[in-house]
């Protein structure tokens, strides 16, 4: 738990507005030269992992706009940890309304991923999906049927959108949910909205990912999303990490296996209500008495209170979040292990001196040893494979803070009695 004397500036959330080379290698002769039967080797070779392959398949859903396509490409293999190893240090980048839109910010950080090896979380707001034409097909609760806070789509980036999705899971990342309207506050905002709405609200997101085509007849011929969403979504983060608590009962009935709505400190995950508790966390901001959220706007709110500040202090600003989420890292990456969870937004905001900070994390950060990027999905997939006992043992660690005798000690038969454990770190109650 974080020093009493500290204050947590976490800001109110605002919506996030969104509009809508190849390797080549050459054939080695070897001894012989560059006779025919070089070649033919090396084309037994290519023949035999051709063979090896898993074979793709392909299975259309509903309308087309979706398709089983076998197992997702470029995931990572699940291990439990053996007796006294040292945890990896995750980190997840994820992003809120994950669209494409005149910035091409999403097909900026699909990039940046692959040049740095970062699997990340793309939430998408389902109502990207849905031509601004068809808007009446959603009926969000408390809402008249065709309103939301972030708009709709036009046809143009419905398709730039789809394309950017396609993309993301093909090169490993998970696109889960930010659901539709972006509706906060407390004049019939998402935290406000009961069980069953939320239930309402979660099966229009998917609905509108699984029929594209249908409401986009203009889009007919373009090929339809390769995984079956009923399956991928498997978590989200509420707009404004507003309605969690009726969110989850709802989601956790639904397919859901984690969420990340909340305000955590750098401690190890625990299950709550079912799911993984994969919330954000409070982190420091350099030259500051506080910590606040780990998510560009916090940051920005912070500092200057508007998406359009001073222009002088851009700079200052993004090297201010950068440098706290570095000084976040390092303290787990030394510290208790526990992973280090960051939210985003595909803006600009305050010259778009936010996205080169994550930039700049994701350089400094992803290409550490012993350091793993991934999405929500596969930290998840990790947690579940790991022995529970374990897990309960990283969580007793509180922020920062290593093993007194090393990692091998620490946790040389799983799970030690309490009496020799640290005492657990309390909760912050923010958020909560």
């Amino acid at each position: 738990m974080m020093a009493a004397t500290k204050r947590i500036a976490l800001g109110v959330m605002a919506a996030a507005l969104v509009a809508g080379a190849t390797g080549c290698t050459g054939l080695g002769a070897g001894p012989g030269g560059s006779g025919p039967g070089a070649v033919n080797g090396a084309a037994g070779e290519k023949k035999k992992a051709a063979e090896a392959a898993p074979k793709r398949v392909f299975r259309a859903i509903g309308d087309g706009s979706t398709a089983f396509t076998g197992v997702q490409p470029k995931q990572p293999a699940v291990e439990r940890l053996a007796v006294g190893q040292k945890p990896p240090q995750f980190v997840v980048f994820s992003w809120d309304g994950a669209g494409e839109d005149s910035q091409r910010l999403f097909s900026h950080f699909r990039e940046v991923g692959k040049k740095y090896n970062a699997s990340m979380t793309y939430f998408l707001s389902g109502v990207y999906l849905l031509p601004e034409a068809k808007r009446a097909q959603y009926d969000p609760p408390k809402h008249n049927a065709g309103s939301s806070d972030i708009g709709f789509n036009d046809t143009e980036g419905v398709r730039n959108t789809l394309t950017q999705l396609r993309g993301a899971w093909e090169d490993g990342n998970e696109i889960g949910t930010h659901f539709n309207g972006h509706f906060c506050g407390k004049d019939g905002g998402v935290g406000t909205w009961s069980v069953e709405e939320w239930k309402s609200e979660i099966a229009q997101a998917k609905s509108f990912v699984k029929s594209w085509k249908s409401n986009a007849p203009l889009l007919k011929a373009e090929k339809p999303l390769p995984f079956d969403y009923d399956k991928e979504l498997v978590g989200g983060r509420t707009p404004c990490l507003e309605g969690r608590e009726n969110m989850v009962a709802a989601a956790r009935t639904m397919g859901f296996r984690y969420d990340s709505s909340g305000v955590n400190d750098q401690v190890w995950p625990a299950k709550k209500n079912g799911i993984w508790d994969l919330s954000m966390q409070l982190v420091p901001v350099p030259g500051r008495d506080f910590e606040t959220l780990s998510m560009d706007y916090n940051f920005m709110f912070n500092q200057s209170g508007t998406t359009k500040g001073d222009p002088e202090k851009h700079e200052f600003w993004g090297n201010q979040m950068r440098d706290g989420l570095l000084q976040a890292f390092d303290r787990a990456y030394k510290g208790n292990r526990a992973p280090l969870i960051i939210g985003n937004h595909f803006e600009s905001w305050n010259g778009g001196t936010y996205m080169r900070a994550i930039e700049e994390t994701i350089a400094a950060v992803c290409t550490k040893e012993e350091v793993r990027c991934v999405s929500f999905r596969q930290l998840a997939d990790w947690l579940d494979a790991q022995d529970p006992a374990v897990l309960a043992k990283l969580r007793t660690l509180k922020v920062g803070q290593a093993p007194k005798a090393g990692w091998p000690a620490f946790l040389k038969a799983g799970a030690a009695s309490a009496s020799e454990a640290p005492a657990a770190a309390a909760g912050n109650p923010a958020g909560r």
